[in-house]
């Protein structure tokens, strides 16, 4: 048995699955209702321990290492309704167990989700931990630079056959099927760390064509270099595209603001309202605690969330510079949005 106990003095007992040890972070919730392996490598929850309502967990597996996101398992540590050791899929290679307890993860049945949902949609989202053996102190992963910590050490290209286009693609957390869903439009992408400068780079300043900001974890104040870099980038004649939390990043190096929402979004059916005559929705996978709270000089809003009416992206009046709250790649979850790509790419 294991403890998980809120910053507040909440506490509840659990039974492990995991490994065995002690972890804090910040706790909070997805109402995802599928896409285990994809949310548990998701940069974006360095950090976090992740709450998942949906009752059935492990009951499809663990697929092999090339369809996760990233290398490893990001979260902290992982709260769930109802565990399943026998998972029945054709493409699964582990248990969730097993993996937890490999990459030293510690994991708790709770069984009313529901409830801790409730706490963190009431207090909003709040620091937590996991305790099994010894105590640890409570931890805030947005007092410091999380980007540098999943971010890629080293650029790397990857080539398409007969691809004549360059993607930029800065790091600050990418989830692979962001790589994934521009490698099969016909583009060359080149990966690179967050605090790259492109303004500073001969090999690379004139063979990009576009720009993508990636998504990743944490305060988008955390991360000042990347935000002072891409406002350079936005002098330069180049269309860019901010992703997640790259749509916090651009807002700040053109003058916006940001600010923590109360819960933040994580699902794969966050609803989004398009800002043009249709206003059309599309229901969309997110991931992030914070949001856009003020457009910059220039900029007009490109969507908003159909729940609560925060910025879910913006878009510049005469440039081709753009970024969205959401993820277009949609790994997991619907299809709707992932022709932001194909608009983004007909801007080059």
């Amino acid at each position: 048995m294991g403890k998980l106990i809120f910053k507040n003095g909440d506490v509840f007992e659990g039974k492990s699955f995991g490994a065995d040890v002690s972890t804090s972070g910040e706790i909070v919730f997805s109402t995802g209702m599928m896409g285990y392996p994809e949310s548990l490598t998701d940069p974006s929850y360095q950090g976090q321990i992740l709450v998942l309502t949906y009752p059935i967990i492990g009951n499809y597996g663990i697929p092999e290492k090339s369809l996760w996101e990233s290398k490893n398992i990001q979260v902290k540590g992982l709260i769930v309704s109802d565990y399943i050791d026998t998972p029945y899929h054709f493409q699964s290679k582990q248990t969730l167990s097993n993996w937890l307890k490999n990459e030293n993860i510690p994991a708790l049945v709770i069984k009313d989700t529901r409830l801790l949902t409730q706490i963190i949609r009431d207090e909003g989202s709040m620091l937590g931990k996991i305790i099994n053996n010894s105590d640890v102190p409570f931890y805030d992963p947005n007092t410091e630079n999380l980007v540098s910590k999943v971010s890629t050490k080293k650029i790397t290209v990857q080539k398409t056959e007969g691809a004549k286009k360059n993607i930029l693609l800065i790091d600050c957390g990418a989830k692979k099927n962001i790589q994934n869903a521009l490698l099969k439009r016909n583009v060359n992408v080149i990966t690179v760390p967050w605090n790259f400068d492109l303004t500073n780079s001969s090999e690379y300043e004139n063979k990009i064509h576009g720009i993508i900001i990636s998504n990743g974890p944490g305060d988008p104040e955390m991360i000042k270099e990347t935000t002072e870099n891409v406002k350079k980038l936005l002098s330069l004649n180049i269309p860019v595209l901010g992703i997640c939390l790259g749509n916090q990043i651009l807002a700040l190096s053109a003058g916006g603001k940001t600010s923590k929402l109360k819960y933040g979004h994580r699902s794969q059916n966050q609803p989004c309202l398009i800002q043009d005559e249709t206003e059309r929705c599309f229901i969309t996978t997110q991931n992030h605690g914070f949001e856009v709270s003020e457009i910059p000089s220039g900029f007009k809003p490109w969507f908003i969330n159909a729940n609560d009416g925060s910025n879910e992206g913006i878009i510049h009046e005469t440039k081709p510079i753009m970024s969205v709250q959401f993820h277009p790649e949609a790994t997991p979850g619907p299809e709707d949005a992932e022709w932001i790509f194909d608009y983004f790419l007909e801007k080059i």
